[in-house]
């Protein structure tokens, strides 16, 4: 099957995307021409779904694609420092005469092009740049080029964005574009060639879901006799059926009340939206979702995909009945699914292993502490606060922290009284 491919572009830069394209018969191509940046979304929006990766002439239109939040597959652009601001400035100098320190620039970092003049031997540097992050119009990149030009501070502008230089040739400004060069195009294909073989590896990655369901807690009266209790696991597993069907997996029991499913990762992150949500269970397959609590496991081989859920789900049970988890094969955590406070957090950190040796404290623990502290923003935590994030009780909660102030890894740093009867409750400094 072939990649598709959605080239944005203006229509210098697309026509030589385009001449590079032939030479990858594995790329089908969907351009698309610009001529104005309000117009790059619009167009855009239509084809969102359509192509597997995007590929954008310049850092505008990536950063307009970007900024919408609807792009959900790789994105990259050609860059315009290297060959092609080489290219530009060999015909400056020795086709117009024009040198480095009388030209103004735009779109690179100080530093980038700082970096580049040094490597091709340029030692003055040069003296004028309009450096921006995301998207800006073409109109304010002109009035910077042409201000510098008619105070006689330079004789030429060199511009990145194909509507700024239209517009510098309009205001009778002389201007040269950076384009992009073949070899520019190359080296950026075959990084999205690279990237997608990379994709299709991932989601064919072993992904197996454990699961924990008690349905018997529908049963009436809370009261029941073994027939009702085998109906009530034959009716359960015949939802699970549909529900492995949907994942196109297979199902197998791993004693009363549990069981597990063999799919992919790919499939588990389309259902899940990325790993932020629970699928309906309840809606699709008849399965109340407060009954299920579930460890989803990636893993390179069944054997590591399998291990790595059985962990997801013993987190998913410290939180509680109906809660999701997920361990991916980098040894991090995510979870609870279908939450408005997601954490993430990993086993693998050196210096969180050294903090578990001096305390009595898992890494795992140290990780989710960690997580939340820097979702937060900030070092300083309470006991009750730390009890809400990581859903145990306050008292455990206060353990930790008296470990880690026990150890010099935690100081009181004040107090807070969170109502007039209320015990002041004591705020920590962390540092990990």
């Amino acid at each position: 099957m072939k990649l598709r491919l959605g080239v944005m572009g203006a229509d210098d830069s697309l026509e030589i995307i385009q001449s590079v394209l032939p030479d990858f018969p594995e790329i089908e191509c969907l351009p698309i021409v610009y001529w104005k940046e309000e117009e790059i979304v619009d167009l855009l929006l239509p084809y969102v779904d359509e192509v597997d990766m995007w590929l954008f002439s310049g850092k505008v239109p990536y950063a307009l694609a970007k900024a919408t939040g609807r792009v959900q597959v790789p994105m990259a652009y050609v860059p315009h420092i290297g060959a092609s601001l080489y290219r530009t400035l060999l015909h400056l100098s020795h086709e117009i005469g024009i040198q480095v320190k009388e030209v103004s620039f735009d779109t690179f970092s100080a530093d980038e092009l700082a970096h580049f003049l040094q490597e091709v031997g340029i030692a003055d540097g040069y003296s004028w740049l309009r450096h921006y992050e995301g998207a800006i119009s073409a109109t304010e990149l002109a009035d910077y080029h042409e201000s510098l030009w008619r105070e006689k501070k330079t004789k030429a502008a060199v511009t990145c964005l194909r509507t700024a230089d239209l517009e510098l040739k309009r205001r009778g400004v002389p201007s040269y574009r950076v384009l992009p060069t073949r070899a520019g195009v190359l080296s950026v294909l075959h990084m999205l060639l690279r990237t997608n073989e990379m994709l299709h590896f991932k989601d064919s990655q072993i992904a197996v879901q454990m699961m924990e369901i008690d349905p018997f807690r529908e049963l009436a009266g809370g009261t029941f006799s073994t027939d009702e209790w085998q109906n009530a696991e034959i009716k359960t597993m015949e939802k699970l059926l549909r529900y492995t069907k949907y994942l196109q997996g297979s199902l197998k029991t791993a004693g009363p009340g549990r069981y597990v499913i063999f799919t992919t990762r790919g499939r588990l992150q389309e259902v899940t939206h990325e790993y932020k949500t629970i699928p309906d269970l309840e809606g699709m397959f008849g399965i109340r979702a407060d009954l299920v609590t579930c460890g989803i496991g990636i893993g390179k081989t069944a054997y590591e995909a399998e291990i790595h859920g059985g962990t997801a789900l013993l987190h998913a049970k410290e939180r509680g009945t109906g809660n999701w988890m997920v361990f991916f094969d980098d040894k991090s955590v995510v979870g609870p699914l279908g939450r408005d406070e997601q954490i993430a957090y990993r086993y693998s950190s050196q210096q969180l292993q050294e903090v578990s040796r001096q305390t009595s404290l898992s890494v795992a623990t140290l990780s989710k502490l960690d997580s939340i502290l820097k979702k937060r923003g900030t070092p300083m935590i309470n006991a009750h606060e730390l009890a809400q994030h990581m859903q145990i009780l306050p008292r455990s909660a206060r353990r930790i922290l008296m470990e880690l102030e026990s150890k010099g890894i935690a100081e009181v740093v004040a107090e807070e009284s969170p109502n007039p009867r209320g015990r002041p409750r004591k705020v920590y400094r962390i540092t990990l």
